[in-house]
């Protein structure tokens, strides 16, 4: 659960290099997003998942994933500023060295 979770969402924040409330995704990748998101959680929940091998989690370690998967949201999203920040700063040097030249 908490791997489909943060692929979601990693998936999400990467596809652009803006910040992601700058940035909204198309219609159809949001709501097939949440609606992967929602089902993965869901499923240990039917009555189908002991025959596969699922068990239900208590809501407690339902709210803490959800915790670390917006951690993990922030994370990444800090990460991607930082990173192209830094990418940006090297292309420029890389520009003034060239027209220097």
């Amino acid at each position: 659960m908490e791997s489909l979770l943060t692929e979601i969402v990693v998936a999400l924040l990467l596809r652009t290099r803006r910040p992601f409330y700058k940035s909204r995704p198309g219609k159809f990748v949001l709501v097939s997003s949440c609606v992967v998101g929602v089902v993965g959680i869901l499923v240990p929940f039917l009555p189908v998942s002991k025959r596969i091998g699922f068990a239900p989690l208590p809501a407690v370690m339902v709210v803490a994933l959800l915790l670390i998967t917006a951690l993990y949201a922030l994370a990444v999203e800090l990460n991607k500023a930082r990173f192209y920040r830094r990418a940006e700063r090297s292309a420029a040097g890389t520009r003034l060295a060239t027209e220097q030249a």
